[in-house]
């Protein structure tokens, strides 16, 4: 089990689909009456963890509720079998995707937070938190707001395969079949699972190198190492054909601000100001020299700017 930083009476387990999901929550820091900021569900990124949002946590209960969640395959959740198209179903299986995951966000919201909710995202975390926020609008259900911290844009995408270079659409179908492969997807992920290659993937979401720290490693280094973790990451990159955010920004009511650094080394700030222009992005913030990972890497200039957009989402 990962060695969680938060206090151990904010550390809970939730029951859903049969599966164990791991998430805190932590109390408001001063009783506010009804109605009063709503809670914030904090969704990470492909790889990382609730701990990611480390530094976020303790300057958000000043406000507001704070919840942080594991999404199934990563963290301290549950890490069933992966089930790809195609594949048989297996008892306990599951086809991880952005809509897995979003249905777990909205059941959570629905069955733990129980109430109106703020939703923030961080990478892949971002697509969840907009697929989670159109679910919750088809519901019926309240949701102030949704703020994206350097959104994934799932470039290998097949609905982006005409933005890719010649050579890799050619060998497309060579690649779809090669990482169905379980001998193929277990060895690179054990290659990867690595401190050392850890920190020199950080050293890249994080271009000016503030806060790589070795308790930052250890945090995605330990549920890498647990068993079944190899599973979330076949299921991951198999996604050929699955939710992105350009798609769903088109579709979404809810206000969504962005928050992104100029330096991102994955998702390009032009992408960003692109999405700007959807009817629902309310605002962008961009933060000079700041890479993938903002809130981590500089949280005492993301943090104001994460406190002003939930409560904007709360008027």
């Amino acid at each position: 089990m990962t060695d969680s930083i938060y206090p151990l009476n904010w550390q809970r387990r939730w029951s859903w689909q049969g599966h164990s999901v791991a998430y805190i929550v932590g109390p408001q820091q001063d009783r506010v009456e009804p109605p009063g900021p709503s809670p914030v569900v904090l969704i990470h990124g492909f790889g990382a963890c609730k701990e990611h949002w480390r530094h976020n946590v303790p300057p958000l209960l000043g406000e507001r509720a704070v919840f942080a969640i594991d999404l199934l395959g990563f963290g301290e959740s549950d890490k069933p079998r992966s089930r790809l198209e195609g594949e048989p179903e297996e008892a306990g299986s599951c086809r991880y995707c952005i809509d897995l995951w979003a249905d777990q966000v909205v059941a959570f919201v629905d069955e733990v937070v129980q109430g109106p909710v703020q939703l923030v995202g961080n990478s892949i975390g971002g697509v969840v938190a907009l697929a989670a926020a159109r679910q919750l609008e088809q519901l019926g259900q309240s949701v102030g707001g949704v703020v994206l911290i350097d959104c994934a844009q799932r470039a290998l995408d097949d609905k982006r395969l005409a933005e890719q270079p010649p050579l890799r659409r050619w060998g497309r179908p060579l690649l779809k079949s090669l990482v169905r492969q379980r001998w193929l997807t277990g060895g690179l992920f054990h290659q990867l699972s690595k401190a050392s290659i850890i920190r020199k993937v950080l050293e890249q979401a994080y271009p000016t190198r503030q806060n790589i720290d070795d308790q930052l490693v250890q945090l995605l280094l330990q549920p890498a190492q647990q068993p079944g973790a190899s599973e979330a990451f076949r299921g991951f990159i198999n996604l050929f054909n699955d939710r992105i955010a350009p798609e769903l920004l088109a579709d979404l009511r809810t206000p969504v601000r962005m928050i992104w650094g100029q330096s991102d080394p994955w998702e390009p700030i032009s992408e960003a100001r692109r999405w700007s222009t959807f009817a629902c992005v309310q605002e962008l913030v961009e933060l000079p020299r700041l890479g993938h990972c903002p809130h981590d890497e500089a949280p005492d200039q993301v943090n104001p700017h994460l406190l002003e957009a939930l409560r904007q989402g709360d008027r």
